[in-house]
């Protein structure tokens, strides 16, 4: 197989023929791992593009977002002026078509991973190891991590800012992810483990979380429009400045206020069980219990996001956001 057919090589379990392929236009595919490939254009650049996807091994759409895109590249289509790096997050979940094998790998980055963890623990250690390796030398950084939600969405794309210290979203990548199609915007209010979150803390590197709709099995996302992100992305890639539309309609920013920590086996929600994310909630009303453990609403104009009561006891199983302006 062709190394621009990194999907069907990743799905099938294959090794590639050749670790490197020239193209005709001199760009360069350097096969770096499973399901992680490099682009280099002729002329070495400093600056830097990492897209993932598939960190979740059932969600689709992104997957077949970032080989579409990558067929592009290789058919001449769109010609990058800078280094890109696609990562197919978790081979052996895509493979399966589940959320993960043995434990949710999007929980195991910024050393979480150190306790062990079994295969997800091992493969995000391998993507620590080779997202710094990649960015190592880059002026500036961005690493996008696509993901679709369980459920719907009344934001159908939102982006998700991990914390940092001392750090404010830019406003440059604020208006560059509205014109990518983002409805929404929302910054962490504390340290976190997803893979995004670990990028975040490489130097000279802006990371985002990118939920681009609702998880599908492969073959099921033609309703997904994701024209504008793909057009921002190859935009990017190609080294031109991303012009935004003074008519577009700006996402809202918002904000952690609460995140809901499952202590228990117990734990249930006081809401309907297809609620969807960013449902607005009423100022005190009762969201959560387990056991003695009550969460009510704190805020006005607060929306719930990422209900989940079946995550591990210890996890996150829900976020109370707000607004932040």
């Amino acid at each position: 197989m062709s190394l621009g057919e990194l999907l069907p090589m990743t799905m099938a379990n294959d090794l590639p023929g050749v670790s490197s392929q020239e193209l005709r236009n001199g760009v360069v595919l350097q096969w770096v791992a499973e399901g992680v490939l490099r682009i280099d254009p002729p002329i070495l650049g400093t600056r830097h593009l990492l897209i993932s996807a598939g960190v979740h091994g059932n969600e689709t759409a992104p997957v077949e977002i970032l080989d579409r895109w990558l067929r592009r590249i290789v058919a001449g289509e769109i010609v990058p002026r800078q280094s890109l790096m696609l990562i197919l997050g978790n081979p052996a979940a895509l493979r399966a078509g589940t959320r993960y094998i043995e434990r949710d790998m999007n929980r195991l980055f910024n050393g979480a991973h150190l306790l062990g963890f079994g295969f997800e623990g091992r493969r995000a250690a391998l993507l620590e190891r080779l997202a710094s390796s990649f960015f190592e030398g880059a002026t500036a950084g961005l690493h996008y991590d696509l993901h679709t939600a369980i459920r719907n969405s009344r934001f159908e794309k939102f982006a998700l800012y991990p914390w940092r210290p001392d750090h404010t979203l830019p406003n440059s990548e604020y208006l560059q992810l509205a014109e990518a199609g983002i409805q929404a915007v929302l910054s962490h209010d504390r340290p976190g483990h997803t893979f995004s979150a670990f990028t975040s803390l490489i130097p000279n590197v802006e990371s985002f979380t990118l939920e681009l709709g609702k998880a599908r099995p492969f073959g099921e996302n033609v309703g997904l429009d994701t024209v504008a992100f793909e057009q921002a992305i190859t935009a990017l890639s190609e080294g031109r400045e991303v012009v935004v539309n003074p008519d577009l309609a700006l996402p809202p920013r918002m904000q952690v206020a609460n995140s809901l920590i499952k202590l228990s086996d117990s734990f249930h929600f006081h809401l309907d069980d297809e609620v969807e994310n960013f449902k607005p909630l009423a100022p005190g009303a009762l969201i959560a219990v387990d056991g003695s453990q009550r969460w009510y609403v704190e805020h006005d104009r607060a929306y719930l996001l990422f209900p989940n009561p079946r995550v591990a006891i210890g996890q996150r199983a829900g976020l109370i956001v707000v607004h932040a302006d």
